[in-house]
């Protein structure tokens, strides 16, 4: 999946350092990051490369030989190895141009998977974190980053910021030999996926199974089981995988909250599934296994 990179080390303790020419420098802008290479042709919709495409995250030194202050001012998010990821505040001056573009993050999941696919994904949560509290939400005062820890702290009222992660479950309905795959409605993510959707204050991740099926799709389930987890850097989320059986009438009501979130969902007999999607997921890896009769799926 996208977090597994071994042999690489994802090092993620705060350090107050400088970059180093041979850093890696990713800027955010919205839901977009910057990449450096052969631009990106691939459907805006879809987020999908051609076989053409060639991009990779910029360097410090490949930042500062076109955008000197927007690498001056370059603060430390995490390491890979020997390697630092930095980003920086003031991505507005940066304009597109000499190999530089700018690209939905999405496409970041559909690199030749290796770490910096993951470290670009990782990159692009925490320095939107640091984006979206350049003002205390307080008192509204320009806020200040911690020496110390990876922290915003508003230098008026005092309150300090951490990143949060927001829970979200993944189900893989069964019923026998079946598995019920879904789509979303709208110009997002087109191939087939599980029902999924965050958790609720003061709700439990078997009570986010339970209402997330019955609203979607209208099914009741029993005999809940976790699988496994994923960090999903894109939505900052941390997706927690669940087996649930269907319990009782498999006959499945689409959207039965009328929000109208999915577009289809059919139930799959486990000899006609085939891979849609690359690894980096969670809901292929749950449907990799359930295909195998692995990893929690008899």
């Amino acid at each position: 999946m996208l977090q597994d990179i071994l042999p690489h080390v994802y090092y993620n303790e705060y350090k107050d350092k400088k970059p180093k020419d041979t850093d890696v420098l990713v800027l955010q802008k919205g839901s977009q990051v910057l990449l450096r290479g052969t631009s990106f042709s691939g459907s805006s919709s879809s987020n999908i490369p051609s076989p053409a495409d060639r991009f990779e995250l910029p360097t410090v030194a490949q930042i500062r030989s076109r955008f000197p202050q927007v690498a001056e001012n370059a603060f430390y998010l995490f390491s890979i190895d020997n390697q630092g990821y930095f980003t920086a505040s003031d991505t507005d001056t940066v304009r597109e141009g000499d190999g530089f573009f700018w690209q939905r993050v999405l496409a970041l999941r559909e690199m030749q998977h290796d770490y910096h696919s993951f470290g670009g994904a990782v990159g692009w949560q925490l320095a939107s974190w640091y984006d979206l509290h350049r003002f205390c939400g307080r008192c509204g005062c320009a806020t200040i980053h911690a020496s110390e820890e990876r922290a915003i702290v508003c230098p008026k009222c005092g309150h300090s910021y951490y990143p949060r992660i927001s829970p979200v479950v993944i189900i893989a309905i069964v019923d026998g030999d079946r598995i019920l795959l879904t789509r979303y409605q709208g110009a997002g993510y087109r191939r087939h996926a599980l029902v999924a959707g965050f958790v609720e204050i003061g709700e439990t991740l078997e009570d986010a199974v339970r209402r997330e099926v019955m609203e979607e799709v209208g099914l009741k389930v029993k005999n809940i089981q976790y699988i496994e987890s994923q960090p999903w850097p894109f939505s900052s989320s941390l997706i927690a995988g669940f087996r649930a059986e269907v319990d009782g009438d498999p006959t499945v009501r689409l959207n039965a909250d009328g929000k109208e979130e999915l577009s289809e969902a059919v139930w799959t007999d486990r000899k006609d599934l085939k891979i849609e999607d690359s690894s980096v997921s969670l809901t292929w890896d749950m449907i990799r296994k359930f295909m195998e009769r692995s990893g929690g799926f008899a």
